[in-house]
């Protein structure tokens, strides 16, 4: 994956979803640590005129990381490895594939900027750009993702760690919301910090287990 921030990039980040919280139970030393959450995705929504919908091709776009860019490149790595894991997909593009594509494509990289933007400040998935899209990366849909937590924090007495996010699938040639969800994974802590990949990943595995597929 690259490391840096990509070309065409930068403007996405400054954008910040609402936070959503949970709690989950774990033990960390000797002392009693809690982690607790509930047995499903807090939010998520599936389009009933598509219940059946199963894309065979699937493409990261670039993420949203607000005010937590230490997750900007973990988050679509972790992402990226769980879709080619479910063997679901055909082809799977990985985000710096796009980043790359982009880059060499400034007509390619406006119209995602201006998609982008047009869903990320007036919840409109516009249906030429996306299916302008989706042809240039050859994929059935796009999965649109935003970080809403990521960091370590003081919640009264307790200090936590925890990961958020915001995903939303969208038909590439319709430009329709199939599917979105909204996350969010704590973990109490007395001394050590907690990996946040790692309750980043319990988020992420959740709400891929409940997007259509």
């Amino acid at each position: 994956m690259v490391g840096g921030k990509g070309i065409g990039e930068r403007p996405f980040l400054l954008m910040q979803a609402g936070l959503v919280r949970s709690l989950m139970l774990l033990c960390v030393l000797a002392a009693p640590v809690f982690l607790a959450g509930c047995g499903g995705v807090q939010y998520a929504r599936l389009d009933p005129s598509m219940k059946s919908y199963r894309p065979a091709s699937i493409g990261l776009l670039p993420i949203d990381v607000g005010s937590c860019p230490e997750a900007s490149t973990v988050v679509d790595e972790i992402i990226h490895s769980r879709l080619v894991k479910t063997k679901k997909y055909s082809s799977v593009v990985a985000l710096d594939s796009v980043r790359d594509k982009i880059a060499s494509d400034k007509q390619l990289q406006m119209t995602l900027l201006e998609y982008l933007t047009k869903f990320r400040t007036l919840s409109y998935s516009d249906p030429e750009l996306s299916r302008k899209i989706g042809e240039a990366f050859a994929v059935e849909a796009l999965l649109i993702v935003s970080v809403t937590a990521w960091n370590y924090a003081v919640e009264g007495d307790e200090k936590v760690a925890k990961t958020g996010l915001v995903m939303n699938l969208v038909d590439a040639k319709t430009g329709k919301i199939v599917w979105k969800a909204s996350h969010c994974e704590s973990e109490d802590y007395l001394f050590i910090r907690p990996d946040l990949s790692g309750i980043g990943e319990d988020c992420i595995d959740r709400m891929l287990g409940s997007m259509p597929r």
